[in-house]
């Protein structure tokens, strides 16, 4: 199913740049085309915006119950902590190298530099909102008033504390909780069943999207600043190599089956340039290829909100960028301070629509920027989106199996996944069908 599915995404990709494309030559410059295509553009977005939701509905459940599952395993309270440790170090190692290769990047590139449009007026407004790092805030966010409530508002930062405290709880109780165990066990199968249900309809969501963007906008707006999106690939390429030569150096030849698991994720984060629409899918990928659940379930949430690789090199990139198009200076200084205050500021954000802009409005201000200048990128920012959605999935894979060699695990590929294990016969109930979540 996953091989098929890959296939039909790039088919339904192709085809909504052709029909696309189709669209916007036909409706554009003719008398009420533009509001033709604008109302094309919005009842095909019902389809992208409904397969989004579906995703949310799944995402919280799903968290939640594999990192409980994988905390109640790990078996002590210690083992938890020397996971969770790893896993902050490498996630602003992670983070470190990623904004400094934006950095070094932007400067050799010089996206900026001679652009031949007109560059928005000073005081022009870029729409949007952004807020000042707020340390006092940031810390009141990641503890949840209300487990429900952070699963209802799919505050996925929040969720995994709350889910923490049920795990370690669950480890203390020991076996007076095991009945709770197998429930949350039964429930991790559920969930990943929704899954390939919700997964089915990926296809049409790609299709929509692109179609829309591409006849709404027309081809003009990869060609305007196609220079800065060019560089941009160029630099997350560059950083994709770096991610999966540090796991080769750590893993060795079994990278490249890695990298063969996450292809589908990464498809899928890349067509709808959702990092979390390719959740599930990454999960399953780091379970065929040996990743301990226990691991993959607790380092891939965790990720979600402090190691977002692609979101970060962009951050510094685009923040470069258009310091370049107004002419400011940038001494090494300032590059520096901007790389740390991107680091703190980054890592507060997890859940905010466009989180990656706000940030960045929130840095130009601090600089003196011209906040106007992200209108300049706001019109690319989808294909943007879709090249650092991609590249968070190939950094967060690369974490959860890093931790797990680090953890000293094996990494042993397995024959039957949690994920793809066949439906159990007559008489087999949910808590003998997740012996391989639990063994692994």
């Amino acid at each position: 199913m996953a091989k098929r599915l890959t296939y039909y995404i790039l088919g339904a990709l192709i085809a909504g740049i052709i029909c696309g494309l189709i669209l916007n030559a036909v409706f554009d410059g003719s008398a009420g085309g533009q509001e033709t295509l604008k109302n094309v553009a919005y009842y095909l977005s019902i389809v992208t915006s409904v397969f989004l939701r579906l995703i949310k509905m799944i995402i919280a459940p799903l968290v939640f119950s594999t990192l409980v599952v994988g905390i109640a395993h790990m078996g002590d309270t210690a083992a938890l902590g020397r996971v969770g440790l790893r896993s902050i170090l490498w996630f602003v190692a992670a983070s470190l190298l990623s904004l400094t290769l934006g950095l070094i990047l932007v400067n050799m590139f010089q996206p900026g530099i001679g652009l031949n449009i007109p560059v928005p007026p000073i005081d022009a407004s870029s729409g949007v909102d952004k807020a000042a790092f707020d340390f006092k805030k940031f810390i009141e966010h990641i503890v949840p008033a209300s487990g429900i409530e952070a699963m209802a508002t799919n505050e996925i930062l929040q969720i995994v504390i709350f889910s923490v405290f049920i795990g370690v709880a669950i480890t203390a109780v020991g076996e007076k909780a095991a009945p709770l165990v197998k429930g949350i066990e039964a429930l991790v199968q559920v969930m990943l069943q929704v899954t390939n249900y919700v997964m089915r309809f990926a296809p049409f969501a790609v299709f929509a999207a692109v179609t829309a963007t591409l006849a709404e906008r027309g081809p003009e707006i990869l060609g305007t600043l196609g220079y800065f999106m060019m560089t941009f690939y160029i630099a997350l390429g560059l950083l994709w190599c770096v991610l999966i030569g540090i796991c080769y150096l750590l893993v060795g030849n079994r990278t490249g089956l890695l990298v063969k698991y996450i292809r589908d994720p990464l498809l899928l984060a890349f067509t709808t340039a959702s990092s979390e629409a390719a959740y599930p899918r990454t999960l399953e990928a780091l379970d065929k290829f040996g990743v301990p659940p226990r691991i993959a379930s607790f380092v891939l949430p965790l990720g979600y909100s402090f190691n977002l690789d692609g979101s970060m090199i962009y951050m510094t990139f685009a923040t470069m960028f258009i310091a370049q198009a107004y002419g400011i200076e940038m001494t090494l200084g300032h590059q520096i301070t901007m790389l740390l205050i991107l680091m703190v500021t980054s890592k507060g954000i997890a859940g905010v629509p466009r989180a990656s802009l706000v940030v960045i409005a929130g840095t130009l201000s601090f600089f003196n920027i011209p906040e106007a200048g992200l209108l300049l990128i706001l019109a690319i920012d989808h294909f943007l989106d879709m090249g650092r959605s991609a590249t968070n999935v190939v950094g967060n894979a690369v974490a959860a199996t890093v931790i797990a060699k680090w953890e000293g695990d094996r990494l042993d590929p397995i024959e039957s996944s949690v994920i793809d294990a066949p439906k159990a016969p007559a008489g087999h109930g949910p808590a003998e069908d997740v012996d391989s979540f639990r063994k692994v």
